[in-house]
């Protein structure tokens, strides 16, 4: 290693926040380091602060201004939040691109779906497999979580090794995948000179028992399917294979016909079943066979854990779908967890369900659902079994990293927190901050991509919050009036105080302004544009209480 090289972590999404995971590990001279990528994922935006906008990612700016830097993306694994801007970045990066069979099947997809190269992705296998990646030797290390083969990543560099875990769980029983081995893992952790950097999950350091096992979940879902008289309909996530699997196989034991609705779970089970990581799921008949079969004999696994207004799960809240309907008497299970922001969503469709009289039934005592993250004393069984001289959070909101890190030190290791943007030197004996990166977010609106701070976004938060004028103003060869301005109000009261029509009293001052402007307002857009603004938004305000957003549109008849 020569004395000037370093060897750099930067997180550009999904540090101090859960999803949009995006991280970069660097080697080399300082500011010409061989750079690889680890995952790019996506959030989902809420109507609050991110109205009409379709998918949420991260800002690669920094990465494509040194795409010439980087030697390769590794995507760990097919979590929306890990793989799901794929297709939308990859051209700005162009690098190739490695995954497992089943991750490598999703991630081709999302390729596919955005017109780009699904020759792009590398399917490789796993340790003691490696991928050589200009100074770096990749392993892809089998761990359980709450989709089929999940990995982290053994990434050996001349500074030493590092241990990306993605997300991850300590589940030697989990129906679907790999089990969490920690004879490997111990075996990785003894070689050579050790873990120089453990980069790690840390969305579940909060929960304090040991997380359990997704073979807990098949007795007590078989349990409550068999004391059901209507029909019964279930929904977990749609990426969660081994769900769908303990799921289908109660209602069989249950001894109904299982129908499956959502075009993601169909999606997720064919990629499952094409790569061979699922091979003994219970047959499950079409929708329209279904809506035959008596409701006493019938279940029902569909999308939309999460509330989504067009999933399956509230598309059958507000009536028929696919010929299928609840009624008082069928059961509803939650067999998932709300995550934080989905609350509304969620208590929105369960209360259509019980206005139905369909018999709800979530989560809350922990029978029905298991997480696919490390729990606290899971986190700290790694730690100790790893032994890394630095500890690294990542996969976590602030007060996640920063409880982690107290983990750490608490063992006496070396740990940083490192938000979006924060670039660490690993090269030493403890994490060093030595930059900050601009980290914001792009918006992926309709076909575009966006920055946030392009302005449109907040342009339209703005016309939701206060409405919006358009003003349209016609003027003659002479600069004269060609009669009354005209006023188209959205989103706005329609009458003032008194009854009048609010449309008819901005008229009425604009018109007066127009007859009163001098030749040096009138004869100018802008000076035009910046009174009419005033005077619109100054009735608004006096006659509603609102302050608009306002379109002028002046437009000048020319002489022939």
């Amino acid at each position: 290693m020569s004395v000037k090289d370093r060897l750099i972590y930067l997180p550009l999404g999904g540090a101090g926040e859960i999803g949009m995971n995006c991280y970069v590990y660097g080697y080399g001279p300082e500011g010409e380091e061989r750079l690889i990528v680890v995952d790019l994922g996506v959030t989902f935006p809420d109507m609050d602060s991110t109205p009409g906008v379709d998918l949420i990612m991260a800002d690669v700016a920094w990465l494509e201004e040194n795409a010439d830097r980087i030697d390769a993306i590794f995507i760990t694994h097919a979590h929306e939040d890990h793989v799901g801007a794929l297709g939308h970045l990859w051209p700005r990066l162009r690098a190739p691109v490695y995954a497992r069979p089943f991750t490598g099947a999703i991630a081709k997809m999302k390729m596919e779906e955005a017109g780009q190269p699904a020759d792009a992705v590398r399917i490789v296998a796993p340790r003691p497999a490696m991928t050589e990646a200009g100074p770096f030797r990749v392993q892809f290390v089998p761990v359980s979580h709450s989709i089929p083969e999940s990995a982290a990543l053994v990434i050996d560099t001349p500074a030493g090794r590092i241990v990306h875990t993605a997300d991850f769980k300590l589940d030697g029983t989990p129906v679907v995948g790999e089990p969490f081995d920690p004879v490997l893992w111990h075996a990785i952790a003894g070689e050579g000179d050790g873990i120089r950097a453990l980069v790690c999950d840390s969305t579940n350091v909060f929960s304090p028992l040991p997380g359990r096992s997704e073979a807990s979940l098949v007795a007590p879902i078989s349990d409550l399917l068999k004391g059901q008289e209507g029909m019964v309909v279930a929904t977990t996530f749609a990426s969660n294979v081994a769900r769908l699997k303990t799921l289908a196989e109660a209602g069989r034991e249950a001894g109904r016909s299982v129908c499956m609705l959502g075009r993601a779970m169909k999606r997720m089970l064919t990629a499952a079943v094409e790569t061979g990581v699922l091979t003994d799921f219970p047959p499950i008949i079409q929708p329209e066979d279904a809506a035959e079969v008596p409701r006493g004999s019938l279940m029902l696994i569909v999308t939309g854990s999460q509330g989504e207004r067009r999933a399956a799960s509230a598309q059958l809240s507000r009536g028929k779908y696919l010929g299928l309907e609840m009624k008082a008497g069928d059961m509803f299970l939650f067999s998932s967890k709300t995550i934080p922001g989905n609350e509304r969503g969620v208590i929105r469709v369960m209360n259509a369900y019980s206005e139905m009289g369909v018999d709800v039934v979530d989560d809350h005592g922990g029978l029905y659902h298991v997480s696919g993250h490390a729990n606290r004393p899971d986190l700290e069984a790694v730690h100790d079994l790893l032994k890394p001289k630095m500890l690294i959070p990542m996969h976590g909101e602030h007060r996640h990293l920063r409880e982690h890190v107290k983990l750490g030190l608490a063992k006496g290791i070396a740990a940083e927190i490192a938000t979006n943007g924060t670039m660490l030197d690993l090269t030493g004996d403890t994490p060093a901050v030595v930059e900050y990166i601009e980290a914001g977010r792009t918006y992926l609106d309709g076909t575009r991509l966006l920055g946030a701070m392009d302005g449109v976004v907040r342009d339209r938060i703005r016309m939701a919050l206060n409405g919006h004028v358009l003003v349209t103003i016609l003027l003659d060869e002479d600069d004269a009036p060609l009669g009354d301005a005209w006023v188209d109000l959205k989103g706005l009261a329609e009458t003032t105080r008194s009854g009048a029509a609010l449309a008819d009293e901005i008229e009425a001052e604009l018109t007066e302004f127009l007859e009163k402007a001098g030749p040096k307002v009138i004869r100018n857009d802008d000076k035009i544009d910046e009174a009419v603004k005033r005077i619109v938004r100054q009735v608004a305000v006096e006659e509603i209480g609102k302050k608009p957003e306002v379109t002028v549109v002046v437009s000048r008849l020319a002489l022939e």
